[in-house]
């Protein structure tokens, strides 16, 4: 025995989505001029720098706002010749800096909040990561020394 469904119950049940559909990507560019591009050295988030057209280096995320729940960062090196990584931390409060550990130039990423990482890729190669991310602000940025305060951050909003 057939059973008939008008076709708009067919178009209904083609838009409800279900916990398979529920999570979210996110893709991750990790991007420089090259090695011996010069490097500028406050322009994190918050360093005081604010000219970002002199950064060498940094992260494009797109999408840059997604629904809380699962996410998955697809995250490709896309660095000819330069390791570069991405870790994910919450950004508790816009207007404050990073900690910050000068002497190995370098974000001090446990005291940040670190909730996981694509670590020391390749030029070239591909990683990825999911998280189950609450609604707010988080920050995306590659912790090699110096890269962060070249600029390579970028924020994404979970919503």
């Amino acid at each position: 025995m057939a059973f008939l469904l008008p076709l708009g119950a067919i178009a209904l049940a083609a838009t409800v989505s279900g916990p398979a559909d529920a999570a979210s990507t996110i893709n991750v560019s990790l991007w420089d001029k090259g090695a011996r591009a010069d490097m500028a050295t406050d322009l994190g988030m918050n360093m005081g720098g604010h000219d970002m057209s002199k950064a060498t280096m940094g992260v494009r995320a797109v999408p840059a706002a997604v629904k809380a729940g699962d996410v998955t960062f697809e995250v490709t090196n896309n660095s000819s010749e330069t390791i570069h990584e991405m870790i994910v931390v919450p950004v508790r409060d816009p207007k404050d800096p990073l900690p910050y550990i000068d002497a190995e130039n370098r974000v001090d990423e446990d005291a940040a909040g670190h909730l996981g990482e694509v670590s020391e890729l390749d030029p070239g190669k591909t990683g990825a990561l999911r998280l189950h991310l609450a609604p707010g602000k988080y920050l995306l940025f590659c912790n090699v020394p110096g890269h962060f305060a070249n600029g390579m951050w970028t924020e994404v909003t979970v919503q």
